[in-house]
């Protein structure tokens, strides 16, 4: 088979040379575009994840693979049946909440074990898979990405409280931020402002 030597082509042709600039404007134009649309998907993806977008590229080691894996995550949730709760369902929640809630001031580690117990329940519900803690960040990152970086707090409080490590103003944090994911989840739309610990629990208490 006969080799291509691009020095037989005739660029002293004017049409040659015509359709030889078209042909690099094309390539030049598909690289362009190629290139655009990376950025495109890579601006979506850090819009939508937030924090977690910059995690998972330090955890990944590039941008490409940290996109990959998020991505990942985005196809896993969409294969979930996800729905919305019903008003009684989010009624029925709301009031388990508000009795965890009031039990705080006698029982503060055992009350974020049992906010932590009520999110999940509320996943599940919602019709999230039971996983271990760190699937459920990813799988809960994808819908609700600003809460990603609450959730993990809260974990790590509720495990030192588990240790007997926590102080009752940890606890207290741990149980605000269970409860802005628990609203986020449940999309009543509430300020976890409005539903903080009472102070007077960390006076009450040292430590838990």
């Amino acid at each position: 088979m006969n080799s291509f030597d691009i020095r037989s082509i005739d660029f002293t042709n004017p049409t040659v040379l015509i359709g030889a600039v078209v042909v690099l404007l094309l390539i030049f134009a598909a690289i362009g575009l190629a290139a655009h649309q990376r950025r495109r998907k890579s601006e979506a993806l850090r819009e939508k994840f937030g924090t977690e977008y910059e995690l998972a590229v330090r955890q990944h080691g590039s941008r490409n693979k940290a996109e990959a894996r998020l991505l990942d995550r985005v196809h896993r949730v969409n294969r979930f049946q996800l729905r919305d709760l019903s008003p009684i369902e989010r009624e029925r929640f709301v009031a388990q909440w508000d009795a965890v809630q009031l039990r705080f001031v006698d029982h503060p580690r055992g009350t974020v074990t049992e906010a932590d117990e009520l999110v999940n329940t509320v996943m599940l519900a919602r019709g999230f898979p039971a996983a271990s803690f760190d699937q459920r960040i990813e799988d809960i990152s994808v819908n609700h990405a600003p809460m990603v970086d609450s959730y993990r707090s809260a974990n790590t409080i509720a495990a030192r409280a588990a240790r007997n490590e926590a102080t009752t103003e940890e606890l207290r944090t741990a149980m605000i931020h269970y409860r802005a994911i628990f609203d986020d989840l449940l999309e009543t739309g509430t300020a976890a402002a409005s539903h903080e610990i009472p102070a007077e629990a960390t006076r009450l208490r040292r430590s838990a």
